[in-house]
């Protein structure tokens, strides 16, 4: 049995998986909000003292891996959004689990990218299936992940590599998106950063440059809602299903931003293995990244737009990409350290 986290800035998901003739099976989940909790450990006792009263002895657990976001450094990290250290050494010895990693948020969806099937993606571009090599993942929710799928031809498999690409500098490519680039530095005393456009906080910069310097009309059933309810949700239903002329730009300027970033990522990596779009916010907004503002962002590179037509372009629709990565991760590094796979033990 394999323990596997997902931990986030406002909850931690955890899940037990095993393994049915080589094959990722989610065995039990749950979510914990972090707030109230001193620390992960805690969280996951009580999540393993459940799982026994329901039958499953924490015996069987060999190994576990929890995605984190930040950078991982000898085993351990210091989380951005909540008031936790985490080491994995100390984990082993508290969890009584002999082996757990620790690893980056991103790497681990990467990870998760090669357990999906067919069906839990959804293609905006085809691109050219038959090349393999390098993907790049890109990953908008709260924040904006990004990692590096790096194509290894001799094991002949994708190893992901962790990033904070979503820090660097965002780079507007018209009037509309200068303009609002001088907004948003006056608004952040300065520096931009692409995360703050193609995010859940984008979103609401966005929403606030279209409403407080380009005066579009926010509606007044819209102005409570937003006053009430999660900001971004209220932008992405409302842009997506057409119902405020405000939010559908948004969501509009949004997914340009992401078609250009997802366009950048292709260059710099030559992922003619395909840009793999994950997080929150795209499988929402499907209406929106269909409707051609995407694709046109993505390709417009100037003389190097040739090599993005052939660059595959899918969307995560699975939700516990994250979770089944560091499962993934889990069982195979476990594997090379004990001689035993408990992926390979459940294959005919």
């Amino acid at each position: 049995m394999i323990l596997a986290g997902d931990v986030g800035g406002t909850k931690v998901d955890l899940a037990l998986y095993d393994f049915t003739q080589g094959v990722l099976r989610m065995v039990r989940n749950k979510k914990y909000p972090a707030a109230g909790y001193t620390n992960l450990q805690q969280i996951v006792n009580l999540f393993l003292e459940d799982a026994e009263k329901e039958g499953t002895s924490r015996q069987a657990v060999v190994a576990a891996c929890f995605g984190c976001p930040g950078p991982v450094k000898d085993g351990r990290i210091r989380l951005t959004n909540l008031p936790w250290e985490l080491d994995a050494r100390e984990l082993a010895k508290g969890l009584g689990i002999e082996h757990i990693f620790l690893i980056n948020d991103l790497e681990a969806n990467g990870y998760g990218v090669a357990e999906l099937g067919p069906d839990q993606f959804y293609e905006l571009e085809a691109g050219d299936k038959s090349v393999l090599g390098h993907r790049a993942l890109v990953s908008p929710g709260t924040g904006l992940g990004e990692a590096l799928l790096i194509w290894n031809p001799v094991a002949r498999r994708h190893v992901p590599l962790a990033s904070e690409g979503g820090h660097v500098d965002w780079a507007p490519r018209n009037e509309l998106e200068i303009e609002m680039l001088r907004y948003l530095q006056k608004k952040l005393n300065g520096r931009v950063s692409t995360e703050r456009v193609v995010s859940g906080l984008g979103l609401k910069n966005i929403y606030e440059f279209l409403r407080d310097e380009k005066k579009m009309e926010e509606p007044a059933w819209l102005r409570e809602r937003m006053a009430v309810e999660d900001p971004n949700f209220v932008i992405g239903t409302t842009g997506e299903d057409g119902s405020c002329e405000l939010t559908a730009k948004v969501l509009e300027l949004f997914t340009a931003s992401l078609g250009a970033e997802c366009g950048n990522m292709g260059l710099k990596l030559l992922a003619s293995g395909g840009i793999y779009i994950g997080g929150g916010i795209p499988p929402k907004i499907l209406k929106t990244m269909k409707s051609g503002v995407f694709r046109e962002a993505f390709l417009d590179k100037g003389r190097l737009s040739p090599l993005l037509h052939h660059m595959p372009v899918r969307v995560i629709l699975e939700e516990k990409c994250a979770l089944m990565g560091a499962a993934a991760f889990a069982e195979a590094r476990a594997a090379e350290i004990s001689g035993h796979s408990e992926r390979a033990a459940s294959q005919p």
